[in-house]
């Protein structure tokens, strides 16, 4: 709906007009299409002022200068995770004048800087990144057929608590992947559990939750290998394909042991590669389904009860899309020459 301020100057004489004219405000607003109220408004404001052009103000003068504008976009891009309260207090320092944070922000916003969570990837070095060129070149043209052969499996641990500090940086828009603003981080503390699971083309196995304790060999064998991953090895037959990561319980001796006495053909994984395995998204996507639950859990049991529950929700129509984009994963790794993918 238009208001007063919207009105030309050409259009609001012609309003004028018609209401000397005689005509009442109802027969007018009719005419032009416009509400009861601005035409009253309009016929006020003539009585009162003797005009209908609208008067220009000036406005509230702006607190900072262009030179305080590019002070203040040179401090964010100089330290891009300060806040804004410490760059108005660096500001302030230096003009003399107080800036409020609120006025930071607005100028770091015309500036093309907005405050945003960095990425967290895993740290990875040159060697890391040549091993998984060359994995992705290998199997870059695999069919659907030989990736719905292969168990996609990992352990994720799941906290109580967030791991991100509320840590925000300055970035513009369209740059969240840059080198620059990316935190590369592989461990997390808090409380939790720590979960296993693996997916294949049209199934995917039961959640398994770790009682306390680390994890060895033996444990990976006696929990992980033995009830879930020889059931599917003995349901596929010889063109089974198992993979797991290079975490140090997966390669002990006795793993090895048990998955040569079981005839179990483990797929090759280049190290510090989660980006590459689908199943990261589901990691992912269970951690949004449990942020976003009315009550979030707060102990240890309910966080159990509500992994199962999301876990046993989630549609293996997901899970089959996922697996199918391996050869995408893999085109995307060599594009950008063995370094991180982004989700």
């Amino acid at each position: 709906m238009l208001s007063v301020r919207h009105l030309d100057a050409f259009t609001r004489g012609r309003i004028i007009e018609k209401l000397e004219e005689g005509r009442s405000v109802t027969s007018v607003a009719a005419e032009f299409g416009i509400a009861h109220s601005i035409v009253s408004r309009l016929r006020r404001q003539f009585q009162t002022t003797g005009t209908a052009i609208r008067g220009f103000s000036s406005g509230r003068l702006r607190g900072t200068t262009p030179a305080d504008d590019r002070y203040i976009v040179s401090q964010a891009r100089r330290n891009r995770r300060q806040t804004a309260g410490e760059i108005a207090g660096h500001t302030t320092q230096a003009t003399g004048r107080p800036i409020s944070r609120f006025t930071v922000a607005r100028r770091l916003h015309e500036g093309g800087l907005f405050a945003r969570r960095p990425v967290r990837w895993v740290p990875l070095t040159p060697a890391h990144r040549r091993r998984r060129s060359l994995w992705c070149r290998e199997h870059r043209n695999w069919s659907d057929n030989e990736w719905g052969r292969v168990l996609l499996t990992d352990e994720s641990r799941f906290s109580l608590s967030s791991d991100s500090h509320r840590i925000l940086i300055w970035r513009e828009r369209g740059s969240r992947n840059h080198h620059s603003y990316i935190i590369e981080r592989d461990r997390y503390g808090g409380r939790g559990v720590l979960v296993w699971r693996g997916i294949i083309l049209g199934s995917r196995t039961d959640l398994h939750i770790f009682d306390a304790g680390s994890v060895n060999g033996t444990r990976y064998c006696n929990e992980i290998l033995l009830p879930h991953v020889r059931l599917f090895r003995g349901a596929m037959g010889l063109q089974f394909l198992f993979m797991d990561d290079n975490a140090p319980c997966h390669r002990t001796i006795a793993v090895e042991q048990l998955l040569e006495s079981e005839d179990i053909e483990r797929m090759d994984w280049p190290a510090r590669s989660p980006y590459l395995n689908p199943i990261e998204h589901v990691w992912d996507f269970l951690g949004r389904r449990l942020a976003a639950r009315t009550l979030p859990p707060v102990m240890i049991r309910e966080l159990r009860l509500a992994l199962q529950d999301e876990w046993a929700a989630m549609l293996q129509q997901l899970i089959d899309t996922l697996i199918l984009s391996m050869g995408r994963r893999c085109e995307t790794c060599l594009a950008v020459r063995g370094h991180h993918i982004p989700y």
